[in-house]
This record gives structure tokens, C-alpha cells and sequence, in this order.
């Protein structure tokens, strides 16, 4: 038995297109029309050159007899072209085993990572299933598709934008890069949106969108009214950090709040002052809190009462 699903996995069958249903965890939304004309006349001429990827499926008929059908793991728009071109049958492997909803969702986002198939968004909501369907973390989920976790993480936080922005990101008026430095204005929707749609207007390359948001950024710090040298200590931390990061001086002492995007990222953040401070003590997983939500910050704040001889703004009276 073993021998015959080797068998079935290595090997290439003609499979009638009509007995092909769709992957029902397919996490590519968008198909261009004009690219899909392209690959079906290529397809016209030279034939589906690589294998689709499905598997059997066998269901009970209404008189109690059985029938099957396929189901597409990877290859939809190959499939999508072939149909076009007027193909009858398409050559495939035929996957056993794959029966789970976790394995069908795994090799078609994959098979579609590993091709840079995806946008950004796709790719996003296609990681954001594999987290909230199946509870994998991000690290886990980059192990799947050989991805870094920050890789992971970064792509998550996409979903953070507007829906008009990510919609942008899917059609391609914005870039993924473009997205990520508007994630800087998250809590400042109004500029966000101008800034938006100025990318598209005059066509601003991502470094400029960088610079505009860090403008921004410091317009809103000097409306704070928070001293020179506290918003120079902010900067620094965010760039040490790479997440965003606000100072709050109070009477005494006063907050640090350092933001993170996902659970994940406190262990980064760990991580950063154990390698430049020496060890620091394990935290268990579920120690860290999972009812807050994405974009919460983390806030730290000196328990210790600061010295009568210490300068008000002294980094003791930040604890981190």
C-alpha cells in the first residue's frame, strides 16, 4: 500500500479538467486576466509544461454508490489557463494523504510563497489562517514555509492598514514597502490616508514615504512638548528596538512604552537585552498575555524611586 502512494506521488496522470474542484483553502484572491490570457496561449502551444498538484477525493452518491473527483492543492491558475486554452485533461500528482484541511491549506500557500505568487495581502490573511484556524505561531509558520519569523511577523502586521489600503497593496497602486512605512501612522488615520493617497498622485518612491512618516512622527512629538533630549532618547530607542517607541515623563520618573504587534515580538525584544546584558530569566510562553490586543503597548515603568542627585531625565528613572 505504502508502495502504491510512492507510486502515485512520483508519477503524472491526465485528469479530466471538469473532475478538478478548486482548493477551498486557495489563499490567492486576485487572478490577473491578462496574465491568465498570456499563460493560456503559451499553454496553447507548448502544453501545461508543469504538473498540477491534487488529490483523490471520494464521496457517498445519493444511491448509496461512491464517485470521486480531485481536489487542487497547487496549480489553479494553471488550471484557470488550461481551461481557457480549451483544454479537455491536464497532466498531474496525484497526493495521498493530504486529507487534512491543515495540509491542503499548507501546500497551496507553499507552493505559492516559494514562487512569490502571492501579494503581500494574500500572503498576509494566508498566514494570518494558518495562525487562527490551526495555532501555529509565527515561528512555526516560518519553518513551514521557509520564511524567517520576522518575515512572518512584518507580513502580519499588513492587516494592520486600512482595508482601502491594503486593497491598494492588492491591485498594486502601492507597494508592500509603501505599506509597511504607512504602518507608522496607524494611530494617526487622517495623515495616513493623505499620505496614501499622495503615493498615488505623485507617484512618491517608498524611501520618500519613510521620510514623510518620520516628519510626521516628529511634528507629533514636538506637539507633545516633550524635551529635546527625551525626544532624541525616543528615536534612538526605536531605532535600537526597530518598533515604535514613546516616552511619557511624569513628576517622578515617568513611562516607557514600547509597542509590539504580536506575542512574539516580546520574545524578540528579550531576546535584544539578554544578548546586550547577559542572560535574562526564561519566560514560559503562556506567562505572556493573549487578551490584549495587536497593536497594545507594552509599557514598563520604574518601580524604584529615582535619587535627589539624578538628572530628571536621567535613563535610571526609565526602567526597561
Amino acid at each position: 500500500m505504502q508502495g502504491q502512494s510512492q507510486f502515485q506521488n512520483d508519477a503524472i496522470f491526465w485528469i479530466e479538467v471538469d473532475k478538478i474542484r478548486p482548493n477551498p483553502f486557495q489563499p490567492r484572491t486576485e487572478f490577473d486576466e491578462s496574465a491568465l490570457k498570456a499563460l493560456s496561449e503559451s499553454i496553447r502551444q507548448y502544453g501545461v509544461l508543469q504538473p498540477l498538484t491534487v488529490t483523490r477525493v471520494e464521496e457517498q452518491k445519493e444511491d448509496g454508490g461512491l464517485t470521486s473527483y480531485y481536489e487542487l492543492i497547487a496549480g489553479e491558475r494553471r488550471l484557470r489557463a488550461s481551461k481557457m486554452a480549451g483544454l479537455t485533461r491536464v497532466p498531474a500528482t496525484i497526493r495521498s494523504g493530504e486529507d487534512t484541511h491543515l495540509m491542503k491549506l499548507e501546500l497551496a500557500i507553499i507552493e505559492n510563497v516559494q514562487r512569490e505568487d502571492l501579494n503581500a495581502i494574500d500572503r498576509a490573511r494566508a498566514f494570518e489562517r494558518l495562525s487562527k484556524e490551526f495555532s501555529l505561531n509565527n515561528t512555526e509558520i516560518a519553518k513551514k514555509v521557509g520564511k524567517s519569523r520576522e518575515y512572518v511577523s512584518n507580513s502580519l502586521r499588513l492587516l494592520m492598514l486600512p482595508q482601502k489600503i491594503q486593497q491598494g497593496i492588492i491591485v498594486g497602486a502601492i507597494s508592500e514597502g509603501h505599506g509597511r512605512a504607512l504602518l507608522m501612522l496607524i494611530d494617526r488615520p487622517e495623515e495616513q490616508d493623505a499620505l496614501f493617497r499622495d503615493i498615488q498622485i505623485r507617484k512618491l518612491s517608498v524611501r520618500e514615504v519613510e521620510k514623510l512618516t518620520r516628519e510626521i512622527a516628529v511634528e507629533k512629538a514636538r506637539k507633545r512638548d516633550i524635551p529635546p533630549e527625551l525626544e532624541a532618547m525616543e528615536t534612538q530607542f526605536a531605532e535600537s528596538l526597530g518598533t515604535k517607541v514613546e516616552i511619557r515623563p511624569q513628576d517622578i520618573g515617568g513611562k516607557l512604552i514600547i509597542s509590539y504587534f504580536a506575542p512574539e515580538d516580546l520574545h524578540t525584544l528579550l531576546q535584544q537585552l539578554a544578548d546586550r546584558h547577559g542572560a535574562l530569566p526564561p519566560v514560559a510562553p503562556q506567562a505572556l498575555r493573549t487578551d490584549v490586543s495587536v497593536d497594545d503597548p507594552l509599557v514598563m515603568q520604574n518601580d524604584v524611586p529615582p535619587q535627589d542627585d539624578v538628572s530628571e531625565y536621567d535613563i535610571k528613572h526609565f526602567s526597561i
